[in-house]
């Protein structure tokens, strides 16, 4: 697997409000929404009132980017749906209170093809955000754009007042794993729904193997999908297989938190774990799953990851 120049960037947000607001418990689903919308409404060039059975439907640059479509035919499967290349991380949870003028900082991680588009990306944030946000609809101002780097360094890449966009590598490239690893420990920032025969896992039920199965196959599907990286889905057989040499602990609560959905008109509940699970294996093991756990940083890990869900840092033990 090629470990550097992989085509991942993620970027920081920063709007300013115009009116005093209120964001939920969690904005995940709240950012979603309005740039889905938003990117539609920019994008779609035939009007049609749902991209299916649309003629441009495979080269649109709305569903490239917020409905992939999946292929006619795979060597390993029939997907009906495969995984998109975004995901937009919120601000932290916790329900925030704003002040007129006060920030609005979030992240958007693009892959693929997707990071071609950024341009489009942005003008449809400029779009979503002055439109406003919350059942409110209060507006707000995109004022900076920033890459993030490998080293968590900020690029300024676009301005409101210089809105040229500068030039930048928008690649990632995976760390050697550090030497003499006894444990990687994810600490997770934002709800981690694991699945299971479409239940969610709580924390008494989830093991090594099934975060691990689960990272390296949405790893390896985003890579193929939208990079034409067809070797990381080889080697996922392989991942789940060193999964039997993991041991695992687990300081895990279930975090609930509710959403509106439009689709459905009507409130949601949706939940996952937070906290600190840490993974304690041989060295040599633990180093060949360190680039999928540490690209899971970037891509997250679960249901609705795309609205920023399953999101961790990761740290290496020696």
């Amino acid at each position: 697997m090629m470990l550097a120049d992989l085509p991942i960037a993620r970027y920081r947000l920063t709007a300013r409000w115009r009116a005093p607001v209120r964001l939920p418990d969690y904005a995940g689903s709240l950012l979603r929404g309005q740039f889905g919308a938003a990117l539609r409404h920019v994008a779609c060039m035939t009007r049609q009132p749902s991209c299916g059975g649309c003629p441009l439907q495979s080269t649109c640059p709305y569903t490239r980017i917020f409905e992939a479509v999946p292929p006619p035919a795979h060597a390993l499967q029939n997907f009906s749906a495969i995984p998109n290349a975004y995901v937009i991380e919120p601000p932290p949870l916790g329900a925030m209170d704003s002040a007129a003028g006060e920030e609005l900082v979030f992240h958007m991680v693009l892959a693929g093809a997707a990071r071609e588009q950024l341009a489009l990306v942005l003008f449809a944030w400029q779009r979503a955000l002055a439109q406003g946000l919350t059942r409110q609809r209060v507006p707000a101002d995109l004022m900076q754009v920033d890459w993030i780097d490998a080293q968590q360094q900020a690029h300024a890449v676009w301005k409101a007042d210089e809105p040229m966009l500068l030039d930048h590598p928008a690649l990632l490239a995976v760390p050697p794993a550090p030497p003499s690893i006894q444990a990687l420990v994810l600490q997770i920032h934002s709800p981690m729904r694991l699945q299971q025969q479409g239940k969610p896992l709580r924390p008494q039920q989830l093991g090594a193997r099934t975060l691990l199965a689960t990272l390296a196959r949405r790893v390896a599907l985003v890579l193929e999908f939208h990079a034409g990286q067809t070797q990381w889905g080889e080697q996922v057989p392989q991942v789940a297989a060193l999964a039997a040499q993991v041991q695992d602990e687990r300081e895990l609560h279930w975090h609930d938190w509710t959403r509106f959905s439009s689709r459905q008109q009507q409130e949601m509940t949706l939940g996952g774990v937070l906290g600190r699970w840490t993974l304690s294996a041989p060295g040599e093991t633990l180093a060949e799953l360190w680039p999928w756990l540490w690209l899971g940083q970037w891509l997250h890990v679960g249901k609705n990851a795309t609205m920023g869900m399953g999101g961790y840092s990761l740290e290496a033990l020696a």
